[in-house]
């Protein structure tokens, strides 16, 4: 297993999005959102090659361990940017060794760089370890405003 200090965050290219795939599959069957293979690597490469999706990959010994991926957009309330970090996952074997936290902070980090206003996310209410990690890195739970969604499948 990889140590923090060995694992490496880049931003993926579309030669990446092969070895995202398994994460990719992992993170939507975490959520239980299952589906066909061939339907998330379309779905994976067209975010890397429009840039409507910024995906970045944690490896190790070139090997990907973990990827998160952020759609940036638009606050009206600050007039600024504000990047959505929608998807995280950390390969199970290489969890608790700091992989996700690289992820975090190289999003934080990008996400400064290009003048954002806030990193943004949800997760869960019951995936704690998550919680436990955004909470470490100094996000903070929303507590002014509920989050509200509506299904149009």
């Amino acid at each position: 297993m990889a140590t923090a200090h060995d694992v490496s965050v880049r931003r993926a290219t579309t030669s990446d999005v092969d070895a995202l795939l398994p994460l990719f599959l992992g993170y939507l069957a975490f959520y239980d959102a299952e589906h066909p293979p061939e339907s998330a690597r379309g779905f994976l490469a067209e975010r890397v090659e429009s840039g409507d999706g910024i995906v970045f990959v944690a490896e190790s010994g070139g090997r990907a361990l973990g990827l998160a991926q952020v759609y940036p957009t638009f606050s009206s309330l600050g007039l600024q940017r504000v990047w959505t970090l929608n998807d995280l996952f950390v390969d199970p074997e290489a969890r608790g060794a700091g992989t996700g936290r690289a992820l975090v902070r190289a999003v934080v980090a990008a996400a400064r760089e290009a003048g954002a206003r806030s990193v943004q996310l949800s997760t869960a209410w019951d995936n704690v370890e998550a919680q436990a990690l955004y909470e470490a890195e100094g996000l903070v739970r929303e507590r002014e405003f509920v989050t509200y969604s509506l299904s149009l499948a």
